[in-house]
């Protein structure tokens, strides 16, 4: 999959939006004016035969690249590149969508898939549109097997173990966990066990947090 979309200024015309089994997203196939061919995530506006292009001069209009400059506030993103010619690494996901929501000299502000909003550079590549397969989060698999055909398996309860299998185990007949809930090593697990780094690099560039 092409998530750089380095290839500014040459056009490329929608050949076919296919299945991917290595992610939740549509993709689709570029046949590009240098006969050169590519798959990129597919946007949900983006149907067969439409013409998308990369790079500072292309139109904001969805399935087309630019730069975070080039992009008119409030637009809703995707594939956005943290740091300037490192491809998109944010908003991939099926019917995820980041949102420009202003520009200060040469930082942009963008709200993120999660809520956490965050100051990117104005350089940094992002595509237009909103991820295809939008209806990926109402599946419902129906049956045991068909997660097991995914490689998941069953996810035993701490309350339904022994005591010495888990904090949560043991006692006479159904109980709760008697306490803050926990993981099987002993780690409290809810109320905000955190885990990013303190004093990291990029805390500078996050105006707010996710919820």
């Amino acid at each position: 999959i092409d998530f750089a979309r380095e290839k500014h200024g040459v056009p490329a015309k929608v050949v076919s939006v296919e299945y991917d089994p290595n992610r939740s997203a549509w993709i689709t196939l570029l046949h590009y004016a240098d006969g050169e061919k590519r798959y990129i995530l597919a946007p949900v506006e983006l149907k067969v035969g439409d013409v998308v292009e990369a790079g500072e001069n292309a139109e904001p209009r969805p399935g087309n690249a630019l730069p975070l400059r080039k992009i008119p506030v409030g637009s809703f993103i995707h594939n956005l590149e943290l740091t300037p010619g490192s491809g998109g690494k944010i908003a991939r996901a099926a019917g995820t969508a980041a949102q420009l929501l202003g520009r200060e000299e040469d930082r942009a502000v963008v709200r993120l898939p999660s809520g956490e909003v965050r100051l990117f550079r104005v350089e940094c590549m992002a595509t237009i549109g909103r991820v295809s397969n939008p209806d990926h989060k109402n599946i419902r698999h129906g049956k045991a097997g068909r997660s097991r055909h995914l490689g998941r398996r069953p996810r035993v309860r701490g309350v339904a173990m022994n005591a010495v299998d888990h904090p949560h185990g043991g006692g006479e007949g159904r109980t709760g966990e008697g306490g803050p809930p926990k993981s099987i090593w002993g780690w409290l697990t809810k109320g905000g066990r955190k885990t990013r780094k303190k004093r990291k690099p990029s805390d500078s560039l996050i105006l707010k947090r996710r919820k």
